[in-house]
């Protein structure tokens, strides 16, 4: 009889089924096979009367977790205990880190097997390892089980019991987790600091000298024996440190850079130290994911996507990882890439090893490198993988072979000249003795660098950015000035975190795991408590209100120490020094930190109005505060309130910007004028930028006003053509004007709120314009403003599916074209077939290229659809089911969705419904 091996990706299973030869069955588990309840129809009969159902855990014995299998792993479940019946051995050979470990002992709790089971591991799927795992298959480890499943429920319980207060005291589909909200911590924090932060302007000289013909930089160091203020020297609060630096104004600068012109300074000093540096070590996740970002510009979630990819066809080790140890194997190879491709010279005589320096390092696996004994060359393995795909490898293969090449050599020069100068900074404050410093750094062994510079791609231009070399210079020399130019500089706030920054401080402080560090960013960007700019995250005023409630209700539970003793406390449970219920009753009602008692004796006492409040500043000694809603940020003093446009970072709302939002809200309160039906026209600003507003907004009680039923008449060639533009909506007075509609639209780009007239406000509100019946065919045409652009739409054909459009070329051709202009463009053929709408004129770009699907080696694509996203196979289409994020779909996951779908087959039409007589 055969065995099984069951693994969690059709990828890896499709690979590892070719090692294993035909005695073996290699199938998929498609990842995790069990979980807790994921919402109340999920949730079994037996528990949904017990007070603590919606958690999925009998808090009350033991903390019992009731798993449940999820619909669509149900077939896979009954496919796996049918090849059960066929072979006489299973491997579980899920991965192997604590989630895989649970996984195993999932499928075993849930398979029953009668045949003996081993746990089969490896980090690479290569021949030879998958047959060494194979010989050396053992037991399954219970204490890693236990450590994952403590994980699990830990994180159930907080996010389940402080969500819903979250909704209850800021807004619906929030969410709590506990290392999410401390991640979100750090960006709230490292935000006050910047809103905290007071600018200090310096000037300086920019110095360039001569000697010998050869030019070189200098920089001022001290005037008359005052050292010369310089960024560094200023506090966060704009205060000069050192209370003796001399600070220049840009008079003094001035005074400094005339008097040196033309002047010449003696070398006093001349120093050279010979330096050395040493290699990074091999890639762990984090570091992994940093450089990723740095060098190719990925994000956390698409970097990790690409190494899975990686490893799932055997080109890189297991990419979850917090371990910088390499195998005997991976060091032989790197050494012995090191002598072949650059030379003896460039291989230390003892191979190097990495210890971990982040707290809290499991050391489960290898670090990140290529796979097997030999490495493949970037330039081989290019040649069958996509173009993304090889940068990656690539830059795993460079900084594995560093780290095993010897150091770089340097020397470093230093030079100092002075000179006394003539002239006054300030009336009464003469210049005098000028210290000024030159530095040079001369290469006198690539080393290491000759293969890999961390953050550059390209090496040879960044070795020879790192050379600076000064004149041969000796004491007693005189340089001239050739140049000197004042110059102004201003202190800058503290940098905001980038994805890699923020995945380097959350390591650095012991939180979070390898496996957890993308999505928690993936969270913090979908749940909106931080907008991606300029490749940092900023967070929002949301982030603000929702940090602030979890501190109100209990510091400690997003304090960095206590999160990182959490993942301690997790790493005893793993290693068997801890016992599992024991963590959890003091976390949940006991002192560390009692959640459950903390939420029902403090949640209540939480001021929603205060929650997440920030006063800018004072009015006429009234505060102006910024608050978060249930629609959104806002500003208010007194009884005045503006909206927060959406994208303004919370360091940008100062006081003076809080006020002209305020007073564009007050003006915005009187209408600009009068439509033809009397009702009043205003231009107001919400979070999205100005609008214009044609009536008032309805008082909260009134009715919602009804539909005008449509009425019948001639459609096609002979139709008479509605009436069109303003006249059609704002020329027809209302009988009650408190039930009619309100309409609102968006200013174009090139509108300014300050100077819009009522006439521009009209034809804005008179959009879409119809223009008319097209002669050619008597069909509608209207023009349109939407998501993608300014277009026109023709009404649908008899005989089509969908209306036809075409681009216009700005917004403000919506208001100027003319019928016979828009049939012109209508008579044109469509350049591509198939135009599916205004945004379809290019394809849209996929959201993610996951890999073919093994059962029919199709490519698996992410899409944005009219509808939302959506996987193809190209053949067949699936909609991304609702709270999963598309960006973060597996292949495993997106090839159930797929299989799924196919044996669903096609959704039966509905029939249509006669009218009721």
């Amino acid at each position: 009889m055969k065995q099984l091996v069951i693994v969690e990706s059709p990828t890896k299973a499709k690979k590892i089924k070719d090692y294993l030869g035909p005695d073996f069955v290699v199938e998929a588990s498609f990842g995790h096979v069990r979980d807790l309840p994921q919402s109340a129809k999920e949730i079994p009969a037996k528990i949904k009367k017990e007070p603590w159902a919606r958690l999925g855990i009998d808090v009350e014995n033991g903390f019992q977790p009731h798993y449940v299998v999820p619909e669509d792993k149900k077939a896979q479940i009954t496919k796996l205990k049918k090849l059960l019946e066929t072979v006489e051995r299973v491997y579980l050979a899920t991965d192997e880190d604590r989630e895989g470990e649970a996984i195993a002992w999932h499928l075993l709790d849930v398979l029953k097997p009668k045949v003996p089971i081993s746990r089969m591991v490896f980090n690479e799927i290569t021949k030879e390892a998958i047959q060494r795992a194979v010989k050396e298959a053992r037991a399954l480890d219970m204490n890693l089980v236990e450590a994952q499943e403590a994980r699990r429920l830990l994180d159930r319980l907080y996010g389940y019991e402080l969500s819903p207060l979250l909704w209850r005291k800021i807004a619906p589909r929030l969410s709590a987790g506990r290392v999410q909200s401390v991640a979100t911590k750090l960006l709230v924090e490292r935000e006050k600091e910047r809103m905290a932060f007071v600018a200090a302007a310096w000037h300086d000289v920019d110095l360039e000298l001569e000697k010998d013909g050869r030019r070189f930089e200098a920089e001022i160091g001290s005037i008359a024996g005052k050292k010369l203020a310089r960024g560094a020297d200023f506090d966060e609060r704009g205060q000069l440190k050192p209370k003796d630096a001399l600070v220049l104004d840009a008079t003094a600068a001035a005074a400094l850079a005339a008097a040196l012109r033309g002047g010449s300074l003696e070398v006093t000093d001349v120093r050279s130290e010979q330096k050395t540096s040493s290699p990074r070590g091999p890639f762990t996740t984090s570091t992994f994911q940093q450089e990723a970002g740095r060098k190719l510009g990925l994000r956390a979630q698409e970097a990790m996507r690409i190494a899975q990819r990686l490893y799932e066809n055997g080109y890189i080790t297991y990419m979850r990882t917090d371990s910088t140890a390499l195998s005997r194997e991976a060091i032989d190879a790197a050494r012995n890439l090191v002598r072949s491709r650059y030379g003896a010279e460039f291989l230390p005589e003892k191979p190097r090893f990495y210890g971990n320096q982040n707290k809290n390092a499991q050391e489960a696996h290898e670090a990140i490198r290529p796979a097997g004994s030999v490495f493949r060359l970037p330039e081989e393995v290019a040649r069958e993988v996509s173009e993304l795909e090889a940068r990656v490898y690539e830059m795993i293969w460079k900084r594995t072979v560093a780290c095993q090449m010897a150091d770089e050599r340097y020397t470093s020069h230093g030079v100092t000249l002075t000179a006394d100068i003539a002239g006054q900074l300030r009336p009464g404050q003469p210049i005098g003795r000028l210290v000024v410093g030159a530095r040079g750094r001369t290469t006198d062994f690539a080393g290491y660098r000759r293969a890999y510079v961390e953050g550059r791609d390209d090496v040879e231009s960044a070795l020879d950015e790192r050379e600076t070399v000064l004149p041969p210079l000796a004491r007693g020399h005189r340089a001239a000035i050739a140049q000197a130019d004042p110059s102004a500089h201003s202190t800058t706030p503290p940098s905001r975190y980038t994805e890699a920054s923020l995945v380097k401080r959350l390591e650095e402080l012991g939180i979070g795991r390898p496996s957890t560090y993308a999505s928690i960013i993936e969270t913090i960007t979908s749940r909106e408590y931080a907008i991606a700019r300029d490749k940092t995250l900023v967070p929002t005023w949301l982030a603000f209100a929702v940090v602030h409630v979890l501190e109100l209700l209990e510091p400690v539970i997003v304090d960095y120490g206590f999160t990182a003793n959490m993942e301690q406390r997790l790493d005893k449970i793993a290693s068997g020094d801890l016992n599992r219920l024991a963590f959890l009753s003091d976390f949940w009602t006991g002192k560390g930190p009692g959640l459950k008692r903390v939420v029902e004796s403090k949640g209540d006492g939480i001021d929603p109005r205060m929650v997440g409040s920030v006063t800018l500043g004072a009015r006429d000694s009234e505060p102006v505060v910024v608050r978060v809603g249930r629609f959104g940020p806002y500003v208010q003093c007194s009884d005045s309130r503006a909206t927060v446009p959406a994208g303004l970072a919370p360091d940008e709302l100062t006081l003076p910007r809080a006020l002209e939002l305020l007073s564009t809200s007050q003006k915005s309160a009187a209408p600009i004028g009068l439509a033809p039906d009397g009702r009043p026209v205003y231009v107001r600003t919400g979070r999205f930028g100005a609008f214009v507003q044609w009536g008032d907004d309805p008082p909260a009680d009134a009715p919602k006003p009804k539909k005008a039923a449509k009425k019948g008449g001639k459609t096609g060639k002979g139709a008479k053509a509605p009436k069109t533009g303003a006249a059609a909506k704002l020329d027809t007075a209302v009988e009650d004007p408190a039930l009619a509609p309100v309409k609102r639209a968006s200013l174009f780009k090139s509108m300014k709120a300050e100077t819009l007239t009522l006439d521009e406000a009209l034809a804005l509100l008179s959009l879409p314009r119809l223009l008319g019946a097209d002669p050619r065919d008597g069909r509608a045409i209207r023009a349109k403003n939407g998501r993608f652009g300014p277009y026109l739409e023709k009404e649908k054909a008899p005989d089509a599916e969908k209306p036809e459009y075409r681009r216009i070329e700005s917004e403000e051709r919506l208001l100027t074209v003319t019928l016979e202009e828009a049939s012109a463009l209508f008579a044109v053929e469509q350049q591509r077939k198939g135009f599916r709408g205004r945004a379809a004129a290019t394809p849209r770009a996929p959201i993610a290229t996951l890999g073919n699907d093994p059962s029919n080696q199709k490519p698996v694509v992410v899409k944005e659809g009219k509808y939302g996203p959506y996987v193809t196979d190209g053949e067949t289409n699936v909609t991304v089911p609702r709270g999963e994020d598309p960006k973060a779909l597996s292949l495993e996951r997106a090839c159930v969705l797929l299989a799924q779908k196919r044996a669903a087959g096609p959704a039966p039409k509905r029939p249509r419904r006669g009218r009721r007589g």
